[in-house]
């Protein structure tokens, strides 16, 4: 007669089945850690091969001008002569005055949804926020010419036909409507979305305790929200700023059409400038000499290398801010 089969006996055989030696689960685990290793990798590789064209392609610009490439203000294709500060300088003004703008109301957003608002008006309003991250780039261009520029326009006139105000070096310019205010507006409202997505996720996920242990100790919502949730939270909202300033620092389209492409650096808030994606997308079809083309092309290297950049600085600061025991 057969001994009855017992727990024990079960888990022995379990156990030989996952050992290295067994048979179809651990040739399928090898196969399962080979695709997603070699998935990986490939990210890297195409990573390291985007950097090595862009090198490449901006190479001979790189041998003419060396480093001083990125300290030069003179941008003339005519004479030959590159320089890419007013670009680079351009691209940091939008990118971090758009921050400034767009992160206050993408957390007071997800505030609202994730801690006031009632369940029958927060998906409504998480749905409409989110939906601002669907339009494309070139609507919200059309809308900042037709919309936005028209408005800044007005504030630039009441500024000029006000002596005091016009005497001012910071806020004196041309009443054109377009230039690094505007694109500053438009790239705020581009990237609050993604504040907002991941700074509401990440409150939700903030544990109930938290909060009402606070409560419990005479907290009001303020502090509460002060003191248990924005701590608790707050890695995870900075990684959703970092995810928008890299969004606002490749913005082509949108900027393109509302910044004015002047290939010099701002003189004012509502002068008109140029971004290193602008002057990309503006010249690289027109570039007829060896040179300009390059030149470009190392424009792109610097763009690619600053997001590098940015995407380590957060992973490190993210890394600094998640509280003990998360993650």
């Amino acid at each position: 007669m057969d001994r009855p089969t017992t727990v024990t006996d079960r888990a022995s055989r379990g156990q030989r089945l996952l050992s290295p030696r067994a048979g179809r689960a651990p040739r399928g685990d090898r196969l399962f850690d080979g695709i997603i290793v070699g998935l990986g990798s490939l990210i890297l590789v195409i990573t390291v091969l985007a950097a090595l064209v862009l090198f490449q392609g901006g190479r001979p610009a790189l041998e003419r001008f060396g480093f001083g490439f990125l300290f030069g203000t003179t941008w003339d294709p005519v004479h030959g002569e590159f320089g890419a500060l007013p670009f680079i300088v351009g691209t940091l003004l939008t990118s971090f005055g758009a921050l400034l703008l767009a992160v206050p109301l993408a957390v007071g957003s997800a505030l609202f949804v994730s801690e006031y608002a009632p369940p029958w008006l927060a998906g409504p309003v998480s749905y409409l926020v989110e939906l601002l991250a669907a339009i494309p780039s070139v609507v919200y261009g059309f809308w900042g010419i037709f919309v936005l520029a028209p408005v800044v326009r007005s504030i630039q006139l009441a500024i000029f036909l006000n002596p005091d105000l016009r005497a001012i070096p910071f806020l004196r310019s041309t009443p054109t409507g377009l230039g690094l205010f505007t694109a500053v507006l438009i790239l705020a409202v581009m990237i609050v979305p993604y504040t907002a997505s991941v700074a509401r996720d990440v409150l939700r996920l903030v544990p109930q305790d938290q909060r009402e242990a606070a409560y419990a100790l005479g907290a009001t919502r303020w502090e509460v929200m002060r003191h248990a949730v924005l701590p608790y939270a707050r890695a995870g909202i900075l990684g959703g700023v970092l995810l928008s300033l890299g969004r606002a620092l490749g913005e082509t389209m949108a900027v393109t059409m509302v910044i004015g492409n002047r290939t010099a650096v701002a003189d004012s808030l509502f002068g008109q400038t140029a971004t290193m994606a602008s002057v990309i997308a503006n010249e690289f079809t027109e570039a007829n000499t060896a040179l300009h083309l390059s030149s470009l092309i190392l424009v792109g290297l610097v763009l690619f290398l600053l997001t590098i950049v940015v995407n380590l600085v957060a992973r490190v600061l993210i890394h600094r801010l998640t509280p003990r025991g998360v993650g």
